[in-house]
């Protein structure tokens, strides 16, 4: 899937979550400095950002499917090499990188073995591949109480919870079908205070992702039938979402 829409949107919608989870990720990876990374679907450069403090800019190489993320990646990042590519096509040779990593990303590839298989494909033999996702199955995304408001509201609402990674035990799976050897599994758990419930609420209506598209699609009753809802079911501010994200790493 590309996310078509402004950084700045995105940056507001996911990137309060992606960018602590970022160093919490890069730690599970096991990235540090002397290695050569892809940052595989990178959006505006949370991860990214993480991995040039790593390993410094020129040891980092990113990819993303979508045009304004990719402008907006180049600009933040003038020195390393983004390019425009989806996860299941990487315009790289064999055993280029000595890791590839993909945060928040496989739930959306058309094909995530291919999109792991990919990323296999371009390590060095014993290279680390790794990734994670939110744990949507479960209740640990962060967007969990928006999809428990909706689904209240709408019963037949199916949510993210039935894409593929999104639950626990899933992303190894899809490691072992892609042939990633040594597979290890582990649940990335970060936290995010939140001063008021419109600083919560107000990024859910910029269009981002799948929450974003749903919002957009309520009429103005509906939607505030669902403002109200999240209000209902969340604490009075300020208040701390907690989030699970599953994380699975392995060799090439």
């Amino acid at each position: 899937m590309s996310f078509e829409v402004r950084a700045d949107a995105y940056d507001r919608f996911m990137g309060r979550y992606s960018e602590p989870l970022a160093p919490v990720f890069a730690t599970f990876a096991g990235i540090a400095a002397g290695h050569h990374v892809l940052d595989v679907g990178c959006g505006p450069g949370a991860l990214t950002t993480e991995l040039i403090a790593r390993v410094g800019p020129r040891a980092v190489t990113a990819v993303d499917p979508s045009a304004p993320f990719v402008a907006a990646a180049r600009d933040r990042h003038p020195t390393v090499d983004v390019r425009q590519a989806s996860a299941e096509d990487l315009p790289f040779d064999d055993a280029t990188f000595d890791a590839a990593l993909a945060q928040l990303v496989v739930h959306f590839m058309d094909a995530p073995v291919a999109g792991i298989r990919e990323m296999a494909r371009v390590v060095r033999p014993g290279g680390v591949v790794a990734a994670c996702v939110w744990d949507y199955e479960q209740g640990g995304s962060p967007l969990g109480l928006f999809w428990e408001a909706a689904q209240s509201l709408e019963p037949s609402l199916e949510g993210e919870s039935g894409r593929p990674g999104t639950g626990e035990g899933q992303l190894g799976e899809l490691f072992a079908d892609a042939g990633v050897r040594s597979i290890a599994a582990e649940a990335l758990t970060i936290s995010v205070e939140h001063a008021t419930f419109e600083e919560w609420w107000e990024p859910f209506t910029l269009g981002v992702g799948p929450s974003g598209t749903y919002v957009a699609s309520l009429a103005a009753a509906d939607r505030d039938s669902l403002r109200a809802r999240c209000r209902e079911l969340l604490p009075p501010a300020p208040f701390t979402v907690t989030a699970r994200a599953w994380a699975a790493r392995g060799h090439a």
